[in-house]
C-alpha cells in the first residue's frame, strides 16, 4: 500500500470496519503500519511526513483499543518498529517481541536466535552490548489460522537511531570525524561476531543503530547471519546494490563480506564529505574478490585508527547531535 493511499484511508474511515476491513483486519493493519511507520517514510515532504505520522498514531491507537494479544508469556504493547520481515512490539521491561509477518520467514528468525546465542556464548563479554541480547525464543500457533511463527524477545536500549536517520539529518554528508566513531564501534561489533564464528550478512544503514550522546552502536537484525561456513540466505529487498558479489552469487561468505558492507555504509554516510584517505581505505575493504579483502575486524580497526590519526591527530571525544 502506498503512503498517500494509507493517509487517505485513515482520514476517511468512519468505523474500524472501514479502516481494517472485515475479511483480514490483521493483514490490513500490517499494510497500514508498513506504509505509515515513521522509520519507513524515506524522503518525503515535511507536511506529508507529518500527515503520515499522525495517521500512524491513529491506526495503532484504534487497533490496540480493540485488540488484546498475548503471545506465550508476553502481552503485546504498542508497535515499536517495523523491520524487514518482522514487526517489533513493546512487551515491557525494556524488551521487544519480534513477530514475523510471514511464517515462511521462520527459518530466518531461527537464524537470528542461533547467531545471538552463539555470540553471547563465545564472544568477549566486554563487547556484548554492541549486539541485541536474546531474552527468549519460542514458537506460537495462531488459533484462527493454525500458522506457526518463530518469535524472539530482545532486550532493548533507549535512544537508538539508525544510520538512515543520521543521513536524513545530514543530507549533504556527515563530517568524517563523526562518522569515525560510528565506523570504529561498528568494527568492534563485527570483531565480536567474527571471533564467535558468526557473519552478520546484512550490514546496512537501517541495521546499524547509534546512541548519539554516549557514542554507542548496536548492530541489529541478524536474520541473514551465517554461523560457521555458508552463503547468505537472503537479501534485504531494495538493497541488492549494497551487497558484495559473493552474496548475489550464493557463494560462501566470510568476515570480509561484513567489512565490505560496513565500509559501504560509512562512505554513503559521509557522501562527498569523505576525505580521500578514508575513501581509499573503504575501497580497500570493498575489493570484488572476498579473498582480496580484509578479514580481521580488529586488525582493520587498528589500521583505521592510523588513518584517522594522520588526518586528525590524537583521538578526542566529539559531541554528536542529530539536530545539526
Amino acid at each position: 500500500m502506498r503512503t498517500d493511499d494509507a493517509i487517505r484511508l485513515v482520514a476517511t474511515a468512519r468505523t474500524d470496519a472501514d479502516l481494517f476491513g472485515a475479511d483480514a483486519p490483521a493483514h490490513r493493519y500490517r499494510e497500514l503500519v508498513a506504509a505509515l511507520h515513521p522509520d519507513r517514510l524515506g524522503a518525503l515532504d515535511e507536511a506529508v511526513r507529518a500527515e503520515a505520522t499522525d495517521a500512524f498514531v491513529r491506526v495503532t491507537t484504534r487497533w490496540r483499543a480493540n485488540q488484546v494479544f498475548v503471545l506465550g508469556a508476553y502481552r503485546l504493547g504498542p508497535l515499536a518498529h517495523t523491520g524487514d520481515l518482522a514487526d517489533l512490539y513493546d512487551v515491557g521491561a525494556d524488551r521487544l517481541l519480534k513477530l514475523p509477518r510471514n511464517p515462511t520467514d521462520n527459518d530466518l528468525m531461527a537464524r537470528e536466535a542461533h547467531a545471538l546465542r552463539t555470540v553471547e556464548e563465545r564472544g568477549d563479554p566486554r563487547y556484548l552490548p554492541y549486539v541485541p541480547r536474546l531474552v527468549d525464543s519460542f514458537r506460537h500457533r495462531d488459533a484462527a489460522t493454525g500458522a506457526q511463527r518463530q518469535i524472539s524477545v530482545l532486550a532493548t536500549a533507549a535512544g537508538l537511531h539508525s544510520l538512515d536517520e543520521v543521513r536524513r539529518a545530514y543530507p549533504d554528508g556527515l563530517d568524517a570525524r563523526d562518522a569515525a566513531w560510528m565506523w570504529r564501534r561498528l568494527l568492534v561489533a563485527l570483531g565480536l561476531a567474527h571471533q564467535a564464528g558468526v557473519v552478520h550478512g546484512a550490514v546496512l544503514p537501517r541495521h546499524v543503530l547509534i546512541e548519539p550522546d554516549g557514542h554507542g552502536v548496536v548492530l541489529v537484525d541478524w536474520c541473514s547471519s551465517v554461523v560457521g561456513e555458508g552463503a547468505i540466505p537472503a537479501l534485504v529487498p531494495g538493497h541488492a546494490d549494497w551487497y558484495p558479489p559473493e552474496v548475489a552469487a550464493r557463494r560462501p561468505c566470510g568476515p570480509g563480506t561484513d567489512l565490505a558492507m560496513a565500509a559501504g555504509c560509512m562512505t554513503w554516510l559521509m557522501g562527498d564529505r569523505a576525505p580521500r584517505e578514508l575513501r581509499a581505505f573503504a575501497d580497500g575493504c570493498r575489493r570484488p574478490a572476498l579473498r582480496a579483502r580484509p578479514d580481521d575486524a580488529w586488525r582493520l580497526l587498528g589500521e583505521l585508527d592510523e588513518v584517522l590519526e594522520r588526518l586528525y591527530g590524537p583521538r578526542t571525544f566529539r559531541p554528536f547531535t542529530l539536530n545539526p
